[in-house]
């Protein structure tokens, strides 16, 4: 039985976005401006809202959106197991989705006689076990339909007399290096939603939020907008030719993204070899066996001088290492190095930063391995989320001590006291092109226990 739910509004117009999404104007922003089906996707998303679903469905031109299996038995029992059911490319890298949501609840119950946080009933779990079991009937489990996740901050937890098992790791978010000072996202719960087709994303956070009583044309059991308080959308893209479709924003000049880059910075990233596998990062014992970490930065990118200052042998040895730029490995963004970006025939980055004066990227990363394999699985996408271009770094791991790791090792502190030409950001790796505004962390439980889940 569908439920009786408050429906919201969104503005027709979002402050930044440069375009109106309203009735009357709808036929106008699709044909006067002639805006390119891609770039008009990426508003769409940018915006949100019934307006602009309405407007993405009204552009036409597209095939119908596959729908879910009757049996959701067959879907994975992990939620953050998408490889499967994602395409590849020649060289076997899973390619992501093009368009990503994040939305951010509370759940926002009443408070004890003491002062504490009430917990989520079984009412509660239910409903919402509803609204993703709708959406997983709604829309296959693919980039031509949808996926997502839904994950719980150690905030969320909190709220319970037990704590978390020692098989998770879930630590509050903090600042990971002397330079940064990120503010901490702690909102209690965050889904992860990804699909090619924008008017899935769309549709899907309208469906959630309660404002539509179907989705894909299959009814919706709950919202989650029944249970829990809607509180942020972060939005973003992924894919060759994206960025440079979307350069006229703060913090990149315009023009200066290469047409082939599926990233702002202009090269590739998500290489088979350089990732993690689903099951590395997978919980392996305890309560939340089959479930992982997740870690989510909002980073803000400042590529004035990447684009403007730096020769492009400078940002190729920034990026991957410097012996890539002397011997011309880089094609490109990259798309010529196959299933691996080549870190492991870099020197060791320390002689690097002592020979070279510069460190790469992906050469001080490949020092945070187990037994030579990659510890964390990269699901990253850029965004010009605040009218600026951004990054979304969304990272899974088994632990999110193996994103610290990670992260120490992107640091470069050892490449910085081995040569007085590395700074703390200065020509080690891309550190100076970007600055981390929020820190994130949450454990995704698998599938049959991630409405509400307890801690035990």
């Amino acid at each position: 039985m569908t439920t009786s739910r408050r429906i919201e509004t969104l503005p027709d117009r979002i402050a930044g976005t440069g375009t109106d999404f309203s009735e009357k104007s709808r036929e106008g922003t699709m044909t006067e401006r002639g805006i390119s089906r891609r770039a008009f996707a990426k508003a769409a998303v940018a915006i949100g809202g019934a307006s602009a679903l309405a407007a993405c469905l009204d552009r036409g031109g597209s095939e119908p959106i596959p729908s879910g299996p009757d049996d959701l038995s067959t879907l994975p029992s992990r939620q953050h197991a998408w490889n499967e059911s994602l395409p590849t490319d020649d060289h076997g890298n899973v390619r992501t989705p093009y368009h990503h949501l994040l939305l951010y609840y509370d759940y926002d119950a009443e408070t004890t006689d003491a002062g504490d946080a009430t917990t989520p009933t079984e009412g509660d779990r239910e409903t919402v076990e509803n609204a993703l079991r709708s959406l997983e009937r709604a829309y296959e489990h693919s980039s031509d339909g949808l996926v997502f996740t839904i994950g719980y901050s150690r905030r969320y937890f909190d709220r319970y007399d037990d704590s978390l098992p020692e098989s998770v790791d879930l630590p509050r978010p903090e600042p990971l290096a002397p330079f940064e000072d990120p503010e901490p996202d702690e909102l209690d719960a965050i889904v992860h939603l990804a699909s090619d087709r924008p008017e899935a994303l769309l549709e899907a956070e309208e469906a959630l939020r309660g404002n539509r009583e179907t989705a894909n044309d299959s009814e919706m059991r709950a919202a989650l907008s029944d249970v829990l308080t809607f509180r942020e959308r972060r939005t973003g893209f992924i894919g060759d030719g994206m960025p440079a479709e979307r350069d006229d924003v703060d913090g990149v000049p315009e023009g200066s993204v290469p047409d082939d880059a599926p990233m702002y910075m202009g090269f590739k990233s998500g290489f088979r070899a350089n990732q993690a596998t689903e099951d590395r990062v997978t919980i392996q014992s305890g309560p939340f066996e089959g479930g992982t970490t997740q870690h989510v930065s909002k980073i803000n990118l400042h590529l004035d001088q990447w684009y403007e200052q730096d020769s492009r042998s400078q940002r190729v040895s920034k990026m991957f290492c410097p012996a890539h730029a002397a011997e011309d490995r880089v094609e490109g963004a990259g798309h010529n190095l196959g299933a691996a970006s080549g870190a492991s025939a870099c020197p060791a980055h320390a002689d690097s930063a002592r020979e070279s004066g510069v460190v790469g990227h992906a050469q001080k990363n490949a020092a945070a391995r187990e037994d030579g394999s990659p510890i964390m699985l990269r699901r990253d996408f850029d965004s010009t989320d605040d009218d600026r271009a951004g990054l979304h770094f969304l990272a899974l791991q088994r632990d999110i001590s193996d994103f610290v790791e990670t992260r120490e090792a992107m640091n470069g502190a050892d490449a910085a006291e081995e040569s007085g030409a590395v700074g703390t950001r200065l020509n080690n790796g891309i550190l100076e092109y970007m600055t981390v505004r929020r820190r994130g962390n949450y454990l995704l439980p698998p599938r049959p226990k991630r409405a509400l889940p307890r801690p035990r």
